[in-house]
Formats: C-alpha cells, sequence, structure tokens
C-alpha cells in the first residue's frame, strides 16, 4: 500500500471514529452495539438508596422519641415491650425493667401501705427492676416508670423517656380488685366526673350498675354514665337525682359477682377561698379564765383546709393548745357538706394573752382571714 493513499485512509478513519465516539460513551464494555428501542440507557448502572424526606425523618424521630423504656422480662431472657395493658393470671410473678440509670416507679399504692414483702425494687447500672412475686387480684393496677435527671438536689422527670402499663391480674373467684373497705362513699359534684370505683381483674367480664333502692340496674348509656375497666363507672356530669346507694355486678364464664357498696352524696358548696367564721367563748375574760376562739369553715368534703393562727401570746411563746378537726352534715335535702374547725384553747388567761386572735384558712382556691379581740375585764 501507498503512504499517501494510507495516510488517506487514516485520515477517513479518524473522521468515522469521531462521529461514533458520542454514542459509543455510557454503555456499558459489554454491550457496545447501538441503542436499540426500548433499550434503558442506564443499562447495568447501580441505583442509589431513596433519601426520605424532611416529614418522613421528622415522623421517624418522633416515633422515636415516644418509645416506651419500659419492657418485661420473658423466660429465657427474652424480653417484651409492652402495651397499654396487659393481662396476667393471678398467682404469676413479673419483672419489668426500665432503661436507665436513675429510674423512678410507680405502682398500686397499697403495696406500700402495707409494705408488701412480695413487691422488690432495685437500681442496676443500666436498668431499674421491679419484682412482684405471687400476685393477686389486689395487684391489679397501673405500672409506670421513668427516667429522672438530677441536677444537684433538683431533680425533674423526663418527659422523652417514660414507660407505662396497666395490668390485670385475672382471678376467677376475684373478679373485683379487692378493697380493705366494705363501704365507701362517692362525693358527687355539679362541677367534676365523679368515679364509682367499682375495677375489675377480668376486661372481659360483664359488668353492670345496680341502685339498693329503689332495687334497678342503672342504665349506662355511654355518655352520662362510662364504664372504664380501668376505673370503674364514671358519671361525667353527676346530678342530685344519682344519689343513693349503689353496687356493682360482674359476670365472667361463672356465676355473676356482686362489689361493696358506695354511698353517692351530692356535694354543693360555693366555689373559691374558705367562706370562714370565728368566735369567742368570751371577747372580755378574767385572769386565769380559759377562753376558747373557734374558725369554721364549711365546704366541699373532697377539698382540704389547712388553719395558721396568729396569737398575743405567740412571741412569748405562751402555751396554747390548738386541735383541727371536720365532719359531715347532711343538710336534710340530699346535700352534704363538710365542716373543718380549728380550736385555740388558752388553758390560763395571762395578761399579755389579751389582743387579737387571727385566723387564717387556706384551701387551693386561696386563702380567707379573719380575727377577733380578746380583752382583759
Amino acid at each position: 500500500m501507498e503512504p499517501g493513499w494510507s495516510l488517506s485512509l487514516l485520515l477517513l478513519l479518524l473522521l468515522l471514529l469521531q462521529e461514533t465516539l458520542p454514542h459509543v460513551i455510557g454503555q456499558s464494555a459489554k454491550s457496545k452495539h447501538p441503542k436499540e428501542h426500548g433499550e434503558n440507557k442506564v443499562f447495568n448502572k447501580k441505583v442509589k438508596p431513596k433519601t426520605p424526606k424532611m416529614k418522613e425523618r421528622e415522623s421517624a424521630d418522633s416515633s422515636l422519641k415516644s418509645q416506651s423504656i419500659l419492657t418485661q422480662v420473658m423466660d429465657k431472657g427474652r424480653f417484651q415491650k409492652l402495651a397499654a395493658t396487659l393481662t396476667l393470671s393471678a398467682g404469676q410473678s413479673i419483672e419489668l425493667r426500665c432503661k436507665g440509670s436513675n429510674v423512678v416507679w410507680n405502682y398500686p399504692s397499697y403495696l406500700d401501705t402495707f409494705k408488701d414483702s412480695r413487691l422488690s425494687i432495685k437500681q442496676l447500672d443500666r436498668y431499674g427492676q421491679l419484682i412482684l412475686a405471687n400476685t393477686t387480684a389486689a395487684d391489679t393496677g397501673e405500672y409506670s416508670c421513668w427516667l429522672q435527671l438530677c441536677n444537684g438536689n433538683k431533680c425533674r422527670k423526663d418527659e422523652t423517656k417514660t414507660g407505662s402499663t396497666y395490668i390485670f391480674f385475672a382471678d376467677k373467684e376475684e373478679l373485683f380488685v379487692p378493697t380493705p373497705h366494705y363501704f365507701e362513699i362517692v362525693y358527687l359534684n355539679p362541677d367534676k366526673p365523679a368515679v364509682v370505683p367499682c375495677r375489675v381483674t377480668t376486661p372481659s367480664a360483664k359488668v353492670t350498675l345496680h341502685r339498693e333502692f329503689p332495687a334497678e340496674e342503672i342504665e349506662t348509656d355511654g355518655t352520662d354514665i362510662i364504664y372504664d375497666a380501668k376505673k370503674g363507672f364514671v358519671y361525667q356530669h353527676p346530678t342530685f337525682d344519682d344519689k343513693g346507694i349503689v353496687y356493682c355486678k360482674a359476670e365472667s364464664q361463672g356465676a355473676p359477682q356482686i362489689s361493696i357498696k358506695y354511698h353517692l352524696l351530692y356535694v354543693e358548696v360555693p366555689k373559691g377561698p374558705p367562706s370562714t367564721t370565728i368566735e369567742a367563748s368570751s371577747n372580755r375574760a378574767k385572769l386565769g379564765d380559759r377562753v376558747v376562739v373557734i374558725c369554721t369553715v364549711p365546704g366541699d368534703p373532697d377539698v382540704d383546709v389547712h388553719f395558721t393562727w396568729q396569737y398575743p401570746g405567740q412571741e412569748f411563746e405562751l402555751p396554747v393548745i390548738i386541735k383541727n378537726f371536720s365532719r359531715l352534715v347532711n343538710r336534710g335535702t340530699g346535700h352534704t357538706t363538710r365542716i373543718s374547725k380549728s380550736l385555740l384553747l388558752v388553758v390560763d388567761f395571762e395578761a399579755r394573752d389579751a389582743g387579737n386572735y387571727i385566723c387564717v384558712a387556706q384551701n387551693l382556691q386561696g386563702e380567707t382571714t379573719v380575727a377577733t379581740k380578746v380583752e382583759l375585764y
């Protein structure tokens, strides 16, 4: 082949190569043929995983924050996250764990009241442990835990690290959660719901509410009166007509069982700071006399009243006797009031005991100050 012809052929080949090159770039080394109709341009290309959108990430983060730190220890070292409720047979032992180095527990209060030896609570390095052995129907209730954050002597609850479950300890012989009382008083206040606390140990039990006199079943329509297995019967808007003596009946694959009786008392008292009066046995006393000053507050049976006194002999530390007491009073129309009193007694009146006797009565709504004067005769 002549050199000139070879040079011309070389130039021609170079031009053909420049036209073909754009079609070759990006193709697989194993697939250099021209692209056929319908063929994928990214054949053999690795696909990157899809990054979740911002809202999806936020949703995932919030679900993580709300995850419970409470678990139940099962057999063979297995753990189970607890749902809102759990049903176990009475007689079983249970072990709960809560993740964290400073865990606080909450459980049915009677276990503390009677210092029950069946209950064991320990704090280990990485978790808190609660063990309840030989459980009974009376152990039915809410069990919860949370992580406590402390800075010096000040501690607070970590709201993002909590756990809670309500455990039913089922016992066919005890359909109602046992109580140490045979009779309970339930106050009906028109401004707030009232609860007849006939809780059950078996959530599937059929429970009805009954009036003792006249003997009848009370209709629970799910609006004014509802039943909650974890609370009992809830009167959403108590009225005067709801007063009386009631009891609950439960049935679950056997003979029906009756709860204790509940006396429903209707309460209607003014809201606000205590309505307080003060009175002295005498506003003029001789040396050596006994003087009694009484501070009185009528109020809601469920509302506690706290009394404090200021009196003339206080700065001299003169001896006085102070006693607080209260009693329920039926006003004759089915309404019940709690009368709270504080009594201050000066046994041996002296000249320094003469002056103003000031009583301060306080409740959750505020406080009221009243005074009376006792003079030396």
